[in-house]
């Protein structure tokens, strides 16, 4: 594909992954926010802190097939059929697991309401496994505007039954329905919608194949999972189910912010990666493109978030939820550098890499493990900022293997982040330090949004932006400049 095609295929998939994780993180704000005033802190926590052992199921019963599908030269019905048939017997196994080990995972907590909750909770992977070959065939097609349909139309019904169920008092049960239904309702959407469907013939000669590339991927995605998760099982242990429930809305508010960004990127890159792979200075050109992007996004958004955090969580969920503010601004630095790794992995993954991608991880969760447990005595405050902190000064490691693999020089990568961060430093102290003196919470909330984006639009524009100009160009006119 030239360089052309290739750019208005990305264009395009950026675009709807854009709408379709906007979308999706507004519309869980919005049920976010009915959540969050029907039910507790505690709620939410008993709910985070099962949140680990899910994820990882569901990675288990994924086995990092979806990448190892997207990474294949020629795909033929027979992958796709033996990951679904796979996909079925390994969810169904550790399904049956974790039922039997449900008592144990509650008396963790001392927590003996787990037990049944865990069950029902556990069922979302299941159902997420099931989708997972018809899900492959979507993103390998790029079809990224089928698949936010689907999942638009999933967390609609989702939300619904989740605040349903705590406006009628089930409390953590709501979020446990919201989760289940999610997940079974894109399960099934995704099968209604696919062209692909399975057969009962199985071979397993693709799966011997892809095996290599899927278990470093999924060894890869455990421990991302397990980066990600692993407060809520120290809070829940240590501390209590109030703490983790602070933890879990303030980390909650943060994903959501993040994820519009990353969930745009995988959208689109891994395979536009993979398209340019073959020349070693197109990649570079490539990466770079979505770096600049992805910086001139992310940064202004997820500072944005930080300076808001107090205004927005007083507004949505009310002052109850106070304590978690100084946990969602942390973690947004943190989350403001997340879709730079995140590019980073789909640049690994993409080049036939993906060992690299694992030890990094895998190396990266040890150091933060080890910093973290240091840091435990003096507080979560003091162990959120040193947990941000590795993750931020992490992104050189990624970029001493990116250097060494194709020649991505540092110059390239600092010349395409740092302006778009000093900018966005910059209009965030501006505009803290002239909204300093509003009282009213709405008032500060609209006057520093309002502010902030004005600013960071009049310096881009000032300065001559080439994403901007482009970005602006695109949604005007439907096409990228060359």
């Amino acid at each position: 594909m030239s360089d052309s095609g290739l750019k208005q295929k990305t264009a395009k998939g950026l675009l709807w992954g854009g709408i379709g994780s906007g979308t999706m993180q507004l519309l869980n704000l919005l049920f976010g926010i009915f959540l969050s005033r029907l039910l507790s802190p505690a709620d939410y926590g008993v709910v985070g802190a099962l949140t680990i052992f899910s994820a990882m199921a569901g990675l288990f019963a994924e086995s990092g097939f979806t990448l190892a599908i997207v990474n294949r030269k020629n795909i033929s019905h027979d992958d796709y059929n033996a990951v679904f048939w796979f996909n079925i017997v390994a969810g169904l196994g550790l399904y049956g697991l974790l039922f039997a080990l449900a008592p144990l995972i509650a008396r963790f907590y001392n927590q003996p309401e787990m037990v049944w909750l865990s069950r029902f909770l556990f069922l979302g992977f299941l159902f997420g496994g099931i989708a997972t070959a018809p899900s492959a065939y979507f993103f390998r097609n790029l079809n990224v505007k089928l698949r936010s349909q689907i999942q638009i139309c999933a967390i609609l019904l989702s939300g619904t039954v989740g605040v349903t169920c705590a406006a009628f008092g089930c409390g953590y049960w709501g979020i446990a329905a919201q989760t289940v239904t999610y997940s079974g309702c894109n399960a099934l959407l995704l099968w209604l919608r696919s062209p692909w469907h399975p057969t009962l013939s199985f071979r397993m000669a693709p799966l011997r194949e892809m095996l290599p590339f899927s278990t470093r991927q999924l060894m890869t995605s455990l421990f991302t999972h397990i980066n990600n998760n692993f407060f809520s099982v120290l809070l829940g242990r240590f501390y209590g189910m109030q703490p983790t429930g602070y933890y879990t809305q303030g980390s909650k508010w943060t994903t959501m912010g993040y994820s519009t960004i990353s969930g745009m990127l995988n959208s689109v890159a891994q395979p536009v990666f993979r398209e340019a792979s073959e020349e070693r200075e197109r990649l570079c050109r490539v990466f770079l493109k979505m770096l600049r992007f992805t910086s001139f996004v992310c940064f202004p958004a997820m500072f944005g978030l930080a300076i808001v955090a107090r205004e927005l969580i007083v507004l949505s969920v009310t002052a109850k939820w106070l304590p978690c503010v100084p946990v969602m601004q942390i973690l947004c630095v943190w989350g403001a550098f997340m879709p730079v790794a995140t590019l980073y992995g789909n640049l690994f993954n993409s080049i036939g890499r993906p060992n690299i991608y694992m030890w990094n991880t895998i190396s990266l969760g040890l150091m933060q493990l080890l910093c973290v447990m240091l840091s435990y005595p003096y507080g979560l405050t003091v162990m959120l900022e040193v947990y941000a902190g590795v993750n931020v000064c992490w992104l050189f490691v990624w970029h001493y293997f990116a250097a060494r693999h194709i020649g991505l020089r540092l110059s390239g990568v600092l010349k395409s982040m740092m302006p778009y961060i000093a900018v966005s430093l910059a209009v965030m102290a501006v505009t803290v330090a002239a909204t300093a003196r509003i009282e009213s919470a709405i008032v500060s909330l609209l006057a520093k949004i309002f502010m902030a984006a004005a600013l960071y639009g009049l310096l881009m524009w000032r300065m001559k932006s080439v994403v901007f100009r482009e970005s602006i160009g695109y949604l005007t006119k439907g096409r990228l400049r060359l």
